[in-house]
C-alpha cells in the first residue's frame, strides 16, 4: 500500500492531484485540496517527451523504471545538494566582531588582509551580509574561528508516525480547518 503524501494515510489507489504546482499523490479526502490529473495522458506524453523514435522510448521507459525500483528500495533517504552544505552559525557576526578584536584589527585592516573591501567586513559583522563561501573561508582561517552551525541535523529534529522512516506532507503541516 502507499501513503497519501498530504496527509500519510495508507492507500491502496492514490489519486494524481496538482496542489499549488506539485503533483501529488493523495488519497481521496486530500483530493478535494487541487485538481485531480489524468493518469493516462500524463504517462503517454512522459514516455514520449524526451524520445526520438518509439521503440527507443519503450527500451528506456523499462530501464529507468527497474534501475529506479532498485534505487529507492536500498536507499532511505534521497540525497540532495543541501546535504553536502554547511550550516552558518546563527551569530557569525558576533563571532566576527569579536575575533577581530581580540586580534587587535580594524575592519579595514581585516579587509587588507582578507582582500577584501572593508564595507564587506562592516555589512557582515551588523549581520546585514551573509558570507560567500570563499570569504567565510578567508576569515575562519585569518581568524581562526569557526562559522559553521555545527551538529544540528533535521534528520534528528523530525519524528514520522510511519515505521518506514520517511516523512510525508502531513506530518510537517497543520492543517487550518
Amino acid at each position: 500500500m502507499v501513503q497519501c503524501e498530504m496527509c500519510g494515510t495508507e492507500v491502496s489507489s492514490p489519486s494524481r492531484v496538482k496542489i499549488e504546482g506539485a503533483e501529488l499523490d493523495v488519497c481521496d479526502e486530500c483530493t478535494d485540496f487541487g485538481t485531480e490529473l489524468k493518469t493516462e495522458d500524463s504517462s503517454s506524453s512522459t514516455s514520449t517527451k524526451y524520445s526520438t523514435s518509439s521503440s527507443g522510448s519503450s527500451s528506456s521507459s523499462s530501464s529507468n523504471s527497474s534501475s529506479s525500483g532498485s534505487a529507492n528500495s536500498g536507499s532511505s533517504r534521497r540525497r540532495d545538494m543541501f546535504d553536502e552544505m554547511d550550516e552558518i552559525a546563527q551569530d557569525f557576526d558576533d563571532q566576527i566582531r569579536s575575533a577581530r578584536e581580540s586580534n587587535g584589527l580594524s575592519q579595514t585592516e581585516l579587509a587588507q588582509q582578507l582582500n577584501e573591501k572593508a564595507s564587506l567586513i562592516r555589512k557582515l559583522e551588523q549581520g546585514n551580509s551573509l558570507p560567500s563561501d570563499d570569504v567565510r573561508e578567508k576569515l575562519e582561517s585569518a581568524l581562526s574561528i569557526d562559522l559553521s552551525a555545527g551538529g544540528s541535523s533535521d534528520e534528528t529534529e523530525w519524528s514520522s508516525g510511519s515505521s518506514e522512516g520517511s516523512y510525508t506532507l502531513g506530518d510537517v503541516v497543520q492543517r487550518k480547518d
